[in-house]
């Protein structure tokens, strides 16, 4: 165990909390008393994308959404985020408010452990051409935008067809968002440092349709069909929304950089996942 070289730390602050401002105040004076230097990025709502200089370490103030928010903007960068979590534990801040302090300055002397999670590069292409693209810690779905309606989808995966879907919509998520909206459709609960990643469709009209896990290896592709009653929009991360048009091509892939969650040592993904779930309470729960 060595003790790791930090010197510069981003905070990414969800001021829409309401304990994120004073606890906000109380970094930065920790951190400016511990000779580390602090640079604030702070919002409230739905934040621009921000230019980021190098940063050693940086340290997300809200809940699961922010640390979502943060993954995307510092994709491809090597920065570690530490997330602290404002309210409820999730499946991702596994950090509480009082324990940050501590938490930070055992990161620093390399005791806490850095988890490596995968990114969905998610690309739309129409008529040949990229329309949009993103990256997505948690998933992408793609459903429609009214209410009650079917959408038709074909899947592929490496360009194999697999099914056609008649249903509420379709979730194409990474291990770290198994315990998200896909356990909500009934997929299976992933370690979130697998390398993998899980589709699964939403309420399907055959009840044959299951979720199924894909090795990191291989792509889904999903082509919205012809005929479609409603909007389709597709969802990255619950906070990137793009219409999609028929005979559009929706493409995922587990992208080629990996973000680092510092990992708690009071609790983990299995304890979190115990209490989540109700596990504690017995069979009856």
């Amino acid at each position: 165990m060595s003790c790791r070289k930090v010197s510069t730390v981003l905070i990414i602050a969800n001021l829409a909390k309401d304990e994120a401002a004073p606890l906000l105040d109380q970094m930065r004076s920790y951190l400016d008393a511990r000779g580390f230097r602090a640079t604030v990025f702070s919002f409230r709502g739905k934040p621009e994308v921000p230019e980021f200089g190098a940063h050693d370490l940086a340290i997300s103030l809200g809940g699961d959404g922010t640390v979502l928010f943060s993954a995307r903007v510092l994709a491809g960068r090597d920065i570690p985020i530490l997330p602290v979590n404002l309210g409820n534990f999730g499946f991702i801040t596994e950090i509480s408010k009082e324990e940050w302090q501590d938490a930070f300055e055992k990161y620093v002397q390399g005791v806490l452990r850095v988890g490596r999670r995968v990114l969905l590069r998610i690309r739309v292409m129409r008529g040949g051409l990229e329309v949009f693209s993103a990256l997505a810690l948690n998933d992408v779905v793609i459903a429609s935008g009214g209410s009650s309606k079917l959408v038709r989808l074909q899947a592929f995966v490496s360009g194999f067809p697999i099914v056609r879907y008649r249903a509420d919509g379709v979730i194409v998520s990474t291990p770290t968002g198994s315990t998200a909206y896909s356990a909500a459709a009934g997929g299976p609960m992933l370690h979130p440092e697998m390398e993998a990643m899980q589709m699964a469709p939403i309420c399907p009209f055959s009840l044959s349709h299951r979720p199924l896990v894909i090795p990191a290896s291989e792509e889904v592709s999903l082509l919205v069909e012809e005929g479609q009653r409603a909007q389709i929009l597709l969802t990255a991360d619950g906070q990137n929304v793009f219409p999609l048009r028929e005979g559009d091509a929706v493409f995922a892939s587990v992208a080629d950089m990996r973000i680092g969650i510092v990992q708690s040592d009071r609790r983990n993904f299995y304890t979190i996942l115990k209490e989540k779930l109700g596990w504690s309470r017995g069979p009856d729960a």
